[in-house]
């Protein structure tokens, strides 16, 4: 048994269609982007009636299903309780990991799209990439994958190409936000 302190909290646990989940912590790069999202919205949402919420506040969907998104968007205040969000938020982002990433878009993604989630961002840290989802009938439609491009791969485009590439989207929420590739992916190695 380890005696110290520090390695003697639980890890987080998520309930996962009626089974507990004990919550791996996070790697670095995880942490990075996950924080990265929250302070552009917790930025941009200051002082408007949308809420961001970071990685650690409980999410309860059903009576089977209580996640902890890496970030979500909240803007009916009525659901934010004092022990968590309870029903769906506007906007959920999951950033990936190996021991999450199965869940992140399979069962969790249908319990998102059940519950009328509007935006579901699945971000992959390996490949640099955000996967947009957007709430159609009930169901998650693919919006589009923006990718930051290695090195490698932008000295073999033209001019042409480089500059066509993606680097900023939009959230559906908000026509006035742009977020940029490069920050979400900011010192990610």
């Amino acid at each position: 048994m380890n005696t110290n302190l520090a390695y003697q909290d639980a890890f987080p646990e998520e309930l996962i269609n009626g089974k507990v989940a004990a919550m791996s912590p996070a790697a670095t790069n995880h942490n990075r982007i996950s924080g990265r999202i929250f302070s552009i919205f917790d930025h941009y949402l200051l002082d408007k009636p949308c809420e961001p919420f970071p990685d650690g506040e409980n999410l309860f969907l059903s009576e089977k299903d209580r996640f902890i998104p890496d970030v979500m968007i909240v803007c009916d205040p009525d659901k934010i309780k004092s022990d968590g969000v309870h029903g769906a938020p506007d906007l959920v982002v999951e950033v990936l990991s190996p021991s999450t990433a199965k869940n992140d878009r399979g069962y969790k993604k249908e319990v998102y799209a059940a519950a009328r989630v509007k935006e579901y961002w699945i971000v992959d840290p390996v490949s640099k990439s955000i996967e947009q989802y957007f709430l159609s009938n009930g169901c998650f439609v693919l919006n589009d994958v923006y990718t930051v491009r290695p090195d490698w791969e932008l000295s073999k485009m033209t001019e042409e190409e480089r500059a066509a590439l993606v680097t900023e989207f939009k959230c559906s929420l908000y026509d006035d936000l742009l977020i940029s590739l490069e920050d979400v992916f900011q010192r990610v190695k």
